[in-house]
């Protein structure tokens, strides 16, 4: 079992980040406990700008000009109490790659983090493509708002028995 914690860095911790992501505060125990029980089989990972946005990314850095910073800028880092975590990168909404496959193995893949309406299903679906079991710990995700948590969580729900949604409780008891 390897737990990925996605994206839990200060752009969407801080309240005055125009990505701030409601709910944040309250996984971030929860997000703790998993990665000290899970550990070491623990990936950290952050969604950074890219250098250069090609494609359908243009539009959406036109739209989010303040972004465009380069990965070691203080928005991207993780925020508190994870900060001292060395991270797996990447400039997409999904985290799954060659490098956190190859972490995971034949699985499960346990996710935790933000947002659960964007790069939490996002990699939970990847990953359910790649043939890995996932599963998404409902407790330790935040979402944009509330009704959009609740409606990705309902969405990886779907994707049974390929990706199964859980409680922090239950994945550890």
């Amino acid at each position: 079992m390897h737990l990925a914690v996605i994206d839990m860095q200060r752009v969407f911790a801080e309240p005055s980040s125009p990505w701030a992501t409601l709910g944040f505060a309250g996984i971030v125990d929860t997000v703790a406990t998993l990665a000290a029980a899970l550990a070491p089989e623990v990936t950290f990972t952050r969604f950074v700008a890219p250098a250069a946005p090609a494609g359908a990314w243009r539009a959406y850095y036109a739209q989010w000009p303040f972004a465009l910073q380069p990965p070691g800028a203080t928005l991207w880092e993780l925020a508190a109490p994870f900060a001292a975590h060395t991270t797996l990168d990447a400039p997409t909404f999904s985290k799954w790659g060659p490098e956190l496959a190859a972490r995971v193995g034949d699985g499960p893949l346990v996710l935790a983090g933000v947002s659960t309406d964007c790069c939490v299903l996002s990699t939970a679906v990847a990953a359910a493509d790649a043939g890995v079991p996932v599963r998404v710990v409902s407790d330790a995700c935040a979402g944009v708002d509330d009704a959009g948590h609740r409606a990705a969580l309902h969405v990886m729900g779907l994707y049974a028995p390929l990706v199964e949604v859980v409680d922090a409780a239950s994945l550890l008891g």
